[in-house]
């Protein structure tokens, strides 16, 4: 590792950037797994919050730049297609 101060301090900040990109991907994966067992369990209503929670929790990270935002929607998409299904 450099032992220049500057980047000394970008490791720093490389490592708290990567400690905040993992907390929201496990918040996208764990809102998908919310939606998929409310879709399980056939209760429109409980869908309907999970599926709007996975929606801004996405848009959320692709603002952020943490997913693209192609993927985003397209993640969305498809968890909209299953959720009307029932």
């Amino acid at each position: 590792m450099a032992n220049h101060k500057s980047a000394l301090k970008r490791h720093r900040q490389s490592l708290k950037a990567r400690e905040r990109n993992r907390m929201m991907k496990t918040r996208v994966k764990n809102a998908t797994k919310a939606l998929h067992a409310a879709i399980e369990s056939n209760d429109n209503e409980a869908v309907a919050n999970a599926l709007k929670n996975v929606t801004s929790i996405l848009d959320k990270a692709a603002s952020k730049k943490i997913v693209h935002w192609r993927t985003a929607a397209r993640k969305i998409s498809r968890l909209s297609v299953a959720s009307n299904k029932i």
